[in-house]
C-alpha cells in the first residue's frame, strides 16, 4: 500500500485537496495566521509538500472579512473556480463563540493561482450566527450546499446543515439540519459537528465531518444515505454512533480530523485531514499551529462502508 510522507505540509490546518480535470492537485488549508488564503498545485500529491505557495487573497483592515479566516476550500462549479471560507469581523468571542459568517470568492480563469479573484460576499442562511466550514457537491444533477452553524435553540457550537444552491454564492430553499451533537465523542469540551466532506461509493453517499473541541479530542462521524435517497429529507441520513476516525495515542496522532476526500491518480481514495503529534498544548488549540496536513489511502469493506483505519505515525 502506498505510504505518504506524514506529515505531508507541516502546519496547515482544515486541508483541502482538489484533483482537477487539467491533472493538477490543488491545495489549500488554514494557515496558521489566519490571515489569507494560498493555493498551491503539484502534479503528485507528494510534490505538494514542495510546492510553492501563492497568495491569492488577503484579509481586508476591518469589515465582515477582516479576521480569523478559516477553513477554506476550493471548488470547480460550472466552469468557475469558487472559493468558500469563514471569516470574523472582530476576534471578540460572543456568548462562548467566535462572530464568523461564511463568504464566497470566484475566479474564471484556467489557473487559479494567477488568476483575477472576485469578492462575491456573505453567503446567507436564515440563521444569522456563527457559520463556517462550508463545502459544495453536486447530487442528481444539482448543486448543494452543506455547512456548519450555531442554532441559538440547540445546545453546543454548531450543527451540520444543507441547502440546494441557486448560484455558487447563494441558497435557495430552506436549510435541514442532518445532524448535531449528541453523543459522548461529540460534546468533549465542545460540542460540535462541523468539518463536513462529502464522498459517493457504490449505492451510498457519505459526509464525514468533525466533533468536540480542537485538541486531542477531535475526531470525525459519519452520516451516510442510500444513493436515490432525497437528501433533504433528515430521515434519509443515518448516523453513525462511534467515532470512525479518532485520536492514535499509540502512534501519537492526536485529534485527527476536519477532513477532505480526494484520489490517487490510480483511484484509490484518499483521506485528507490534520492531526497534531502532542498533547501539550499552551493556550487556546486554535492558536496553537502545529496542526499538520496529513493523508492516507483508505478501503470500504463489504457492505461499502468506509474504512479509515487509524491515523498513521510520523515518518518524517
Amino acid at each position: 500500500m502506498t505510504t505518504f510522507p506524514n506529515p505531508l505540509i507541516e502546519q496547515r490546518a482544515d486541508p483541502y485537496i482538489h484533483l482537477h480535470q487539467d491533472g493538477w492537485y490543488y491545495f489549500i488549508a488554514s494557515v496558521p495566521e489566519y490571515d489569507r488564503l494560498e493555493l498551491r498545485r503539484a502534479q503528485t500529491l507528494e510534490q505538494l509538500a514542495e510546492a510553492e505557495p501563492t497568495t491569492i487573497w488577503r484579509k481586508p483592515e476591518s469589515g465582515p472579512m477582516s479576521h480569523l479566516i478559516w477553513a477554506p476550500e476550493l471548488h470547480f462549479i460550472n466552469g468557475q473556480w469558487v472559493i468558500y471560507f469563514a471569516a470574523a469581523h472582530s476576534p471578540e468571542i460572543k456568548d462562548g463563540l467566535f462572530q464568523h459568517r461564511m463568504f464566497a470568492l470566484t475566479c474564471d480563469e484556467s489557473n487559479p493561482l494567477n488568476g483575477k479573484w472576485i469578492e462575491r460576499g456573505r453567503v446567507i442562511t436564515p440563521l444569522d450566527t456563527f457559520s463556517l466550514d462550508a463545502t459544495s457537491f453536486e447530487y442528481q444533477g444539482k448543486r448543494y450546499y452543506l455547512w456548519a452553524q450555531k442554532d441559538p435553540d440547540i445546545r453546543g457550537n454548531s450543527n451540520l446543515y444543507l441547502a440546494e444552491l441557486e448560484t455558487p454564492w447563494s441558497i435557495k430553499g430552506h436549510p435541514v439540519m442532518l445532524t448535531k451533537p449528541e453523543f459522548d465523542w461529540e460534546i468533549q469540551g465542545f460540542w460540535v459537528n462541523e468539518g463536513p466532506a462529502v464522498i459517493r461509493h457504490g449505492d451510498k453517499i457519505f459526509i464525514t465531518y468533525s466533533a468536540s473541541a480542537t485538541d486531542e479530542n477531535y475526531c470525525m462521524g459519519l452520516l451516510w444515505a442510500k444513493e436515490g435517497a432525497n437528501i433533504l429529507d433528515a430521515s434519509a441520513w443515518h448516523k453513525v454512533d462511534k467515532p470512525v476516525f479518532d485520536t492514535a495515542r499509540h502512534n501519537r496522532q492526536f485529534g485527527p480530523g476536519h477532513n477532505s476526500f480526494t484520489r490517487t491518480k490510480e483511484g484509490q481514495d484518499v483521506l485528507v485531514y490534520h492531526a497534531r503529534n502532542y498533547t501539550e498544548i499552551e493556550g487556546d488549540p486554535l492558536y496553537d499551529p502545529n496542526r499538520h496536513t496529513r493523508i492516507k489511502i483508505f478501503h470500504w469493506d463489504e457492505k461499502g462502508m468506509p474504512v479509515f483505519g487509524e491515523p498513521l505515525a510520523d515518518n518524517r
